[in-house]
């Protein structure tokens, strides 16, 4: 299960190492550490795992919907060519209708980061991932526990 919120083996051996948490927060405080600690080959292993960013299939409508997509798909080859991994970006906390312009703007942002800054902001958002996936699990496995 922790392999599904970040793919770096180092990252799911030390958040189970610790096993079991008092409550959510404590495991979320602990993921974060872990999430810090991660090596540059740690972080290749869980950019590995992720998907390019994208909004879902839904949400992008209207009469710009195929261009904005378009730019999309040239943007993430050209993040991917510059920077040799996938680019990822957490969207909690924003609304379906805003994913499409947030991720846009995001990878156009930080096309223009050198090397060592745009990895600081992918380790970032890889925390940000994690913490997210982690916290929609608990909820989960919390509502399902009676």
């Amino acid at each position: 299960m922790l392999l599904g919120c970040c793919a770096s083996r180092h990252w799911a051996e030390r958040v189970a190492a610790h096993r079991p948490y008092p409550d959510p927060e404590s495991l979320l405080a602990a993921a974060d550490e872990a999430c810090y600690d991660l090596t540059p080959p740690e972080l290749e292993e869980a950019l590995a795992g992720e998907s390019p960013t994208g909004p879902p299939a839904g949400a992008a409508r209207g009469p710009g919907a195929l261009a904005a997509r378009t730019a999309l798909r040239a943007a993430h080859a050209e993040y991917r060519r510059r920077f040799h991994h996938t680019f990822v970006m957490c969207l909690d906390g924003y609304r379906e209708d805003e994913l499409l312009d947030q991720v846009l703007c995001g990878i156009r942002t930080r096309l223009g980061h050198a090397p060592g800054e745009e990895r600081a902001v992918t380790a970032e958002e890889l925390r940000r991932l994690a913490r997210g996936r982690l916290t929609r699990i608990t909820r989960i496995t919390t509502a399902a526990t009676p």
